[in-house]
């Protein structure tokens, strides 16, 4: 299993297109240091995505988005990234107001910031 470098001062969890090469080098101008995770709990929809250059940036009209399911054995593959303060700034500039980012607990048991669906926060 990968280790994430020191130096990161946050860890985001990706479930979708961050970590996509082409969607790291436009958002972050580098490849993040990432290993495999999971998000129990959450269960994965498609979004049509209307922001043209997200969708140029991504190459996707269509992206996962995360909801809470509350059922344990729902879980969501991923990979955690190795960030610092300003990417994870600069990747609340290229998620969509359909996200949210939220504090989540992943099955490693780590603690990393997630975009989830907005309209959880609303039920």
């Amino acid at each position: 299993m990968a280790t994430l470098p020191a130096e990161a001062a946050e860890h985001l969890f990706s479930y979708g297109t961050l970590q996509q090469v082409d969607v790291q080098l436009a958002t972050f101008g580098r490849l993040l240091d990432s290993r495999p995770d999971q998000l129990p709990g959450y269960r994965l929809a498609l979004l049509a995505i209307a922001d043209a250059q997200v969708v140029a940036t991504s190459g996707k009209t269509h992206h996962p988005i995360a909801s809470r399911s509350g059922e344990p054995a729902d879980c969501v593959p991923g990979a955690v990234l190795a960030v610092s303060a300003e990417e994870l700034r600069q990747a609340d500039g290229y998620e969509v107001a359909d996200y949210r980012r939220e504090r989540v607990t992943l099955a490693s048991g780590m603690q990393a910031w997630a975009y989830v669906d907005a309209r959880d926060a609303l039920r």
